[in-house]
């Protein structure tokens, strides 16, 4: 796999996942802007990339600036050209209950997640159109799949980043422009700031490194990358996760009644023969929609 003349923006990528998934993509030659909050973070990996023989600029910004993230992409295009993949990786927690979370504490993990991917997608969004390449990452968590307890805010976040990607990826289809999310488990400074959890670098799982979470990230920048995927990736696994729908429980009766329906709750709530995807996407065209 060669990346050789690819721009990537990987936002986040001062530490942990955003900094591997940075280091691997310009070890595969692309050129790389490492974003994060602070300038100190961003200049060591960009210099750790340079180091390696790899091109690397450093750009401090939050991803929830809409005018400080329009200058990175300005400044991106102007030094090189062009932007290939966007690493939506940025995130920050802020974990209790919803019972004790308060409505600042929800607002500002939706802000850095969710529109912080939606910030910097648009940023770029044009720039690939116009060049008939693009790929963008997003990323959620197991948390907004299938919940966890004390991230209702992290976990409607991450869920967003899906429905993102479903529109997206059908938007950008016709321009090359590729849109997947990945679900990523690894030991990182995001997982020491839970409490009660520690992250001691130098007595880590091997099998539980970023590192090992980055090759889906190039599976989905590759020349046949997929669309419209989720892709879990950490301690040396990976999976996908998709949509599934059953069946329609059809009525024709127009006096419809909770006791009709209730009838056939069984059959409603069976999921043992679904389908991925929706009804409307599985029937055929000129059919009735859902």
């Amino acid at each position: 796999m060669s990346l050789a003349a690819r721009v990537a923006i990987v936002t986040g990528a001062g530490g942990g996942l955003g900094r591997e998934h940075a280091r691997f993509l310009a070890r595969k030659g692309a050129r790389v802007v490492v974003n994060d909050l602070g300038h100190d973070l961003a200049d060591k990996v960009a210099g750790e990339i340079r180091g390696a023989g790899g091109e690397a600029i450093a750009i401090a910004a939050s991803v929830t600036d809409e005018v400080a993230i329009g200058t990175m992409v300005e400044q991106t295009l102007a030094k090189w050209g062009r932007v290939d993949i966007l690493v939506n990786n940025a995130g920050i927690l802020r974990d209790k209950s919803f019972a004790k979370m308060t409505l600042a504490d929800f607002r500002l993990v939706v802000d850095v997640h969710l529109m912080g991917a939606v910030i910097c997608t648009k940023a770029v969004w044009d720039a690939m159109r116009a060049q008939r390449h693009g790929r963008v990452i997003m990323t959620t968590s197991s948390s907004g799949l299938y919940g966890n307890f004390g991230q209702a805010n992290y976990g409607a976040a991450k869920m967003g980043m899906l429905g993102l990607m479903n529109v997206l990826e059908k938007e950008g289809a016709p321009k090359n422009v590729r849109v997947n999310v990945l679900a990523p488990a690894a030991e990182t400074r995001l997982i020491g700031t839970i409490r009660g959890m520690k992250v001691n670098p130098d007595d880590q799982d091997p099998m539980r490194h970023p590192k090992l979470v980055t090759p889906a990230v190039l599976l989905m920048c590759a020349e046949d990358a997929p669309n419209g995927k989720v892709i879990h990736a950490g301690n040396g696994r990976f999976s996908c996760s998709a949509i599934f729908t059953n069946d329609d429980i059809t009525f024709k009766n127009p006096d419809l009644s909770y006791e009709d329906l209730l009838a056939k709750k069984d059959q409603l709530l069976d999921m043992s023969k679904a389908k991925e995807g929706s009804l409307r996407m599985r029937r055929a065209p000129g059919t009735a929609p859902q």
